[in-house]
């Protein structure tokens, strides 16, 4: 009677507890609910393989009946409040961890061990057995929590209205194949009897009704209603923390919601800021100026949606060519501009490798698409970012309306003297 009741008061101390954690994950992260529900993976293992209690049906380990059970029950309820994407992050860290460990410890073993002043020796094949244990019973979790969601969304046809019996028989049934399962691996590793397989199947019954009322009644009575966290410790990282939300706050603000990238106001304020500088350096500055072909004949024939999805591509692809010194802008509907540290030369041969990129990526589209480029550089007669742009924009007409799908620079390929400094200052 005993065992049974402290076996119940163990579940309701790790119910409790993570579920708290979980309730607070907006105030203080959800990283630190999985961490929990990681940590606590060694003390499972080890419980399940080495100490078991009596209980009138068969020996139960506290870590398979309670711990494992709450543990699947916990990434079910991740997935329910989050997604499948959030909930597959803490069962590949388990997993990769685990191997990792394995790992490691087959090079400790090739270690020559100094023994302690008191003659002990570690047990390394005590960690190799439960490691490999360890990779077992996490690989059934990899399936069991494949299995809890396909069963909890399947059954989500017939019971949507019946949470608690919809939750309960897709914890029971899911337990039932990973008792099997580890008891298996735990029979021959740990030599475990036949009365470990049965007693622990009954204990994770049990287990499977206390946890799945208990996240019925979190879920309707707790999950539902904000409850403000009392302010203490928690300031502290708050406080800690405000810098960078500030920081990546005043990022966004200058970036195009569509694309992400720079906007046309960053482009004016940036651009006179780098014109400055490379007249007092000497360094080159080129200006790219970028349009996407027929752009208007997608949206009419395809419509604003897939226009957008061109526009975001496109921007995607210059953020991947662009250099880490190169600023990359949207500054009206289908043009971009990049302002690059690139002598004039380099900049045109720059605007064909993007020219060049997305007309590849549009191979296996359904439609072809191409962009036209205009390029310029500071030099005597672009010395303002007026200047820059005008020549610049001169020359993406030029490529518009003779043919599209081209790059336009300086004609006959003479460097301004910006871009001559800087090749010849390169040179020593």
């Amino acid at each position: 009677m005993l065992n049974s009741f402290l076996l119940l008061a163990e579940a309701v101390v790790y119910f409790s507890v993570m579920v708290t954690l979980f309730r607070f994950r907006k105030r203080i992260g959800l990283g630190v609910f999985v961490c929990a529900l990681g940590v606590m993976h060694f003390l499972e293992t080890y419980l399940a393989s080495v100490f078991y209690v009596a209980l009138p049906f068969g020996l139960v380990s506290p870590g398979s009946a309670v711990l494992f059970s709450g543990k699947l029950v916990m990434l079910l309820l991740l997935y329910i409040k989050e997604d499948a994407a959030t909930v597959r992050q803490p069962i590949y860290g388990l997993l990769l961890g685990n191997a990792l460990m394995i790992g490691l410890v087959l090079l400790l073993r090739l270690h020559a061990i100094a023994p302690l002043p008191d003659g002990k020796l570690p047990d390394i094949g005590f960690i190799d057995e439960m490691g490999w244990l360890m990779v077992w019973g996490t690989t059934l979790l990899f399936i069991d929590a494949i299995l809890i969601i396909l069963l909890y969304e399947r059954l989500g046809r017939t019971l949507r209205k019946a949470q608690f019996a919809r939750i309960l028989i897709c914890v029971a049934c899911v337990l039932t194949f990973d008792q099997a399962g580890f008891f298996t691996a735990l029979h021959f590793v740990a030599g475990a009897p036949i009365a470990v397989f049965f007693g622990g199947w009954f204990a994770k019954m049990a287990a499977a009704l206390a946890f799945s009322g208990m996240l019925v009644a979190y879920l309707r009575w707790f999950e539902a209603r904000d409850i403000a966290l009392p302010r203490g410790l928690t300031d502290i990282f708050e406080t800690l923390t405000y810098r960078e939300r500030y920081e990546a706050l005043v990022e966004h603000v200058g970036r195009d919601g569509l694309t992400g990238l720079l906007h046309r106001g960053r482009f004016d304020a940036d651009g006179e800021a780098a014109v400055e500088v490379s007249l007092r350096t000497a360094r080159p500055l080129s200006l790219l100026i970028i349009d996407v072909d027929h752009f208007k004949s997608i949206n009419d024939r395809f419509g604003h949606a897939e226009g957008d999805k061109v526009l975001k591509a496109v921007a995607a692809l210059l953020r991947e060519v662009a250099s880490a010194d190169d600023q990359v802008f949207r500054i009206g509907g289908e043009e971009f501009a990049i302002l690059s540290s690139r002598p004039h030369p380099v900049a045109r041969l720059f605007g064909e490798s993007i020219r060049h990129a997305v007309k590849a990526s549009a191979a296996t589209s359904r439609f072809e698409l191409t962009v036209s480029a205009g390029v310029s550089t500071v030099g005597e007669t672009t010395r303002c970012l007026a200047d820059l742009f005008a020549l610049a924009d001169q020359r993406l007409y030029k490529a518009k309306s003779t043919g599209r799908d081209r790059v336009i620079g300086e004609p006959g390929g003479h460097e301004p003297d910006a871009a001559i400094a800087w090749t010849k200052s390169a040179q020593f």
